[in-house]
């Protein structure tokens, strides 16, 4: 008799050594990880490739040697940007491991290579890292170069993820009509990386970017033109009143306090700070202040925007106490009181910006915020002795929110009352999940008690909770607190969610990280998702900054695929299925709502997490989100009809 003994399996770490170290030269590892670089690539990370390079052209602006920047979308499906600037250095680079190459190469072919780390290139600019130009080329099927300088003309090609096609070459004098200098580039986006939603500008993306552009940089002319087939259509935007243009554009779909825009400019030669702040008050109930720093959108805030918020506490205060417009017995006007109502920009530069928080998108330099408070101090001061009557109405509004504030107090601690003596706290109609994880449990809000009662048979009891809500929520846009707290729908949500409201909000204590709008694929459905992204952006922003928001995506149409049941998302997937299968006979069957759908259709379509699709809010740019929201919610049906009329088109993404 023989034995024999197995072998075990060999231990795949067993042998881990240097030829087992992977080195990704030049533009590889942008093309193996471009999260890292462009942040998705998803319809946001495809956008991120025309800011990289307009950021470059608008530093060029803030550093005073370019006035017109232009971007257009080709029929092709490329891009160009286009800029009167100094044009990219065209000399041979005189050192290093790229000694010879002309630096225009360098730029687009080295990462963290530019000319904005130290030296008399820039004193001041947006783009701080030096990949953003040699990202594009990475991430591109083609790039197009074209430099005019020194009264000659180059041009250079990439093509197949940054692989130089054609090295620089000088075609000659610069033509005699046109920009005498400046930089054109032109890419085309590859498509193996942007798979998953394609590499279809979205106009009205571009667009609202490029108007704060305009509006932060006073006088740029920012011309944008887009040729596609259908699509046709240049505008050109360019504000002389610069951050006054763009307080007066927030505030042109709501009721303003006053006429009046108070402004100032401020700079500390010695430290290289500079500050441009425009406020105004409108008669509604949220304050909308929006920092920029070098031209970059500081949506968590940071030093500039604490060190105004207060100063403008401590000078309206003083204002008040000493023009006898608070009684004696009346405590101090809170910052949030103040705030109630107003819009403001507060854009400043700096040589050596840091940014800070989750997004990197909150300025942290100490010194901006002693520079910011001191220069509001003495500016808004002034403005308010100069203007009293505008200045008697801020503080009239601020008095008038400090008693609703005591209002929402009381109604806060009536809810909490009520909560405490109802038992477990949970509103009764909501079926909870098992799962205490917050990172795993998905909250589905769903409208009506017949989809309620289907979407509880689809979940996954263990994750998913289930919140019917009766009809549409209160429109939040035109309430203050106290009053949404005594709306039965709100106060559902706020206890289920879990987290607080207004400004007592803490995101850290939310019980889902998932929050599910699941409506109607109809125009109801719409209406209802619009009115709960209202609220969560006015009262639970954290939630949308966080990504916990989300929109489920529920099919309008099924039909039949031989035995096989296919569901369509909207008439566009509709249009898409059939320019796919001409020949299908079969009849589309139109869902008219959740509730007539079974609860496997649902499950399978909807809320499986295996096969549904989720649409994910995000706030990129604070002031634009802040725009629509007062235009789709306000009282304002003209600028609500040019909305839509405008951005029809290009509705296929959600991204506030």
């Amino acid at each position: 008799m023989s034995s024999s003994k197995k072998t075990p399996a060999k231990n795949p770490s067993a042998d881990y050594g240097a030829k087992d170290i992977q080195v990704l030269e030049g533009l590889d590892p942008v093309r193996k990880r471009p999260g890292m670089y462009i942040g998705s690539t998803g319809l946001a990370g495809l956008h991120h490739l025309i800011w990289e390079v307009v950021d470059n052209a608008v530093d060029e602006a803030m550093a005073g040697f370019c006035d017109r920047v232009g971007i257009t979308l080709l029929d092709d499906g490329g891009c160009r940007v286009d800029d009167n600037g100094r044009g990219i250095p065209v000399d041979p680079y005189p050192s290093g491991p790229h000694k010879g190459k002309s630096a225009a190469e360098v730029v687009l072919t080295v990462l963290h290579a530019g000319g904005k780390f130290g030296g008399e290139g820039y004193k001041v600019s947006g783009g701080l890292h030096g990949v953003g130009v040699s990202v594009v080329n990475a991430l591109s099927t083609k790039v197009l170069l074209e430099i005019d300088r020194g009264g000659e003309r180059y041009t250079m090609e990439f093509a197949d993820g940054g692989k130089l096609k054609q090295k620089l070459v000088n075609t000659g004098k610069t033509p005699a009509r046109g920009r005498k200098t400046g930089t054109s580039v032109t890419f085309y986006p590859d498509p193996t990386i942007f798979a998953s939603e394609g590499v279809e500008f979205v106009a009205r993306t571009v667009m609202e970017r490029l108007q704060t552009m305009a509006f932060l940089n006073k006088g740029l002319e920012v011309v944008f033109e887009d040729q596609r087939p259908s699509r046709e259509q240049q505008v050109t935007f360019q504000y002389k009143g610069g951050i006054v243009d763009f307080v007066k554009h927030l505030n042109q779909s709501k009721e303003s306090l006053f006429n009046k825009v108070a402004a100032f400019e401020d700079e500390d030669e010695d430290e290289g700070m500079q500050l441009d702040i425009a406020m105004q008050w409108n008669t509604g109930y949220y304050e909308g202040i929006h920092g920029y720093a070098n031209g970059i959108s500081t949506t968590e805030g940071g030093m500039h925007v604490e060190g105004f918020k207060t100063a403008l506490t401590s000078v309206l205060n003083k204002y008040a106490r000493e023009k006898n417009l608070l009684k004696e017995k009346d405590d101090n006007l809170l910052g949030e009181d103040i705030r109630e109502g107003i819009t403001a920009i507060i854009a400043v530069k700096l040589r050596e910006p840091q940014f800070e928080g989750q997004t990197k998108a909150k300025l942290g330099n100490v010194p901006m915020r002693s520079f910011v408070q001191k220069s509001t101090n003495k500016y808004l001061a002034e403005w308010l002795e100069e203007n009293p009557t505008e200045a008697n109405k801020v503080v009239k509004k601020a008095v008038a929110a400090a008693q609703a504030r005591l209002a929402a107090k009381n109604a806060r601690n009536a809810v909490r009352r009520k909560t405490a003596l109802s038992g477990a706290g949970m509103p009764d109609k909501l079926k909870d999940c098992s799962s205490g994880k917050p990172e795993e449990s998905e909250l589905f809000i769903v409208e009506g008690d017949s989809a309620g009662g289907t979407a509880v048979d689809a979940r996954d009891p263990r994750t998913q909770a289930i919140l019917p809500i009766r009809g549409k929520i209160l429109n939040v846009e035109r309430a203050r607190l106290d009053k949404m707290l005594k709306n039965n729908e709100i106060q559902a949500l706020i206890t289920a969610i879990g987290g607080g409201v207004g400004d007592e909000f803490d995101v850290t204590k939310a019980r889902y990280h998932k929050i599910i709008a699941l409506a109607d694929a109809d125009v109801d459905g719409s209406h209802i998702r619009t009115l709960l992204l209202t609220f969560f952006y006015r009262q639970m922003r954290p939630m949308v900054e966080a990504g916990y928001i989300y929109i489920a995506q529920p099919p309008l149409y099924s039909t039949e695929v031989g035995k096989e049941k296919v569901y369509l998302k909207d008439d566009a997937a509709k249009a898409a299925f059939l320019e796919e299968k001409p020949n299908h006979k079969k009849e589309f069957q139109r869902l008219k709502g959740l509730g007539e759908m079974d609860w496997e259709e649902l499950k399978s379509t909807t809320m499986d997490s295996m096969t549904r699709t989720l649409l994910q809010v995000t706030v990129e740019e604070a002031a634009i989100a802040d725009e629509v929201v007062s235009v789709l919610m306000g009282d304002d049906v003209d600028s609500r009809k040019k909305f839509i009329t405008t951005n029809a088109r290009d509705v296929r993404n959600l991204d506030f």
